[in-house]
């Protein structure tokens, strides 16, 4: 991946509020898309010698945004998608359930399977797996998604919180892939991607929300880990992050409301990179922790304006993206 530049983190404690005037500089046009590098093939852009066709995704938090993105763009391939998530009723807070994001899929091109599936329950998540290999014959990509967010400080952070986020990002993490591992190692060219950041181990990005922060990176390490553990049987294990905000409920009804969203990039740019990664092999592609941009821009990828939620506003950075030559980052030379 080419190096991070010019570009300048935030400090944990300003909770990606927006910022103006002369302080939008930080984000250069560097930072909205990275410098171009040679194209991971010969072809070099995305679309020409790549396909998802006939291949099962296994996706968490699938019934919206970023999820249901990736969904989406492996459903155009005419991929099967196993949509594992709670939401099986509507929510007015939350768009989507896990039957409308099936029936976005199937009218994408894809075949999909809803599935009602609590990452936290060991049961629940072994009903999902088995249900999808029965359907669709196995599993080729495990994509974890799902994740619960709460910036609050140590003295803010109520234990039933605190123990959400933990439940969810990491041990949900851990209990998908060790479910999905069996049947990914007999895929062709399989591939574990988490949501979740560089391994960035600056304090400021722990003193501001220490328990969301650790429960976040939980999910970077478990694929830097079975990255190691699973290389031999040939699975990839990956994490993709984005540069800036991605416009998504959380963003929404958390970090911003309207306002944060019209600094962000819509869930597609996600959804573009992770289809990058995917058709990589797996074999020579895992133990990366990605940025979003980069991933394009090793595609020949570099004018991002489509996906802008609201073109011509300054963007905000998102949480975790390491400073220029940072050296408390894992996996980085």
């Amino acid at each position: 991946m080419p190096p991070l530049q010019q570009v300048e983190t935030r400090a944990a404690s300003d909770k990606m509020e927006p910022r103006s005037g002369p302080a939008d500089s930080i984000l250069t046009d560097y930072a909205l898309a990275a410098h171009p590098a040679p194209g991971y093939r010969a072809l070099g852009k995305l679309g020409d010698p790549m396909s998802l066709a006939d291949k099962t995704l296994f996706v968490t938090g699938a019934s919206r945004g970023i999820g249901l993105a990736i969904a989406l763009r492996a459903a155009r391939d005419g991929a099967n998608v196993a949509v594992a998530a709670k939401t099986v009723k509507p929510d007015p807070r939350l768009p989507g359930t896990i039957f409308t994001a099936a029936d976005e899929i199937e009218k994408a091109g894809g075949k999909a399977l809803p599935l009602p599936c609590d990452i936290r329950d060991e049961q629940s998540v072994e009903k999902a797996v088995a249900d999808t290999v029965a359907r669709f014959g196995g599993i080729d990509i495990l994509v974890n998604n799902s994740s619960a967010i709460s910036l609050t400080g140590t003295l803010a952070t109520p234990m039933k919180r605190y123990d959400l986020m933990h439940q969810i990002n990491a041990r949900g993490t851990f209990l998908v892939s060790q479910k999905c591992v069996p049947h990914l190692a007999k895929a062709g060219n399989p591939h574990v991607l988490n949501l979740s950041p560089p391994l960035d181990f600056d304090v400021k990005w722990f003193a501001g929300h220490p328990a969301y922060t650790l429960a976040k990176y939980s999910m970077s390490i478990y694929a830097w880990a079975m990255a190691a553990e699973f290389k031999d049987k040939g699975i990839a294990f990956n994490c993709l992050w984005p540069r800036t905000g991605i416009a998504t409920a959380a963003i929404a009804n958390v970090l911003g409301g309207e306002e944060g969203m019209k600094r962000c990039r819509k869930p597609e740019i996600m959804a573009d990179a992770a289809y990058s990664i995917f058709n990589r092999p797996a074999k020579n592609c895992t133990g990366n922790f990605f940025i979003d941009d980069e991933v394009l821009a090793e595609e020949g990828i570099t004018d991002l304006d489509k996906y802008a939620y609201a073109p011509g506003t300054p963007l905000m950075p998102d949480f975790f993206v390491p400073a220029p030559g940072a050296r408390t980052v894992v996996g980085r030379s």
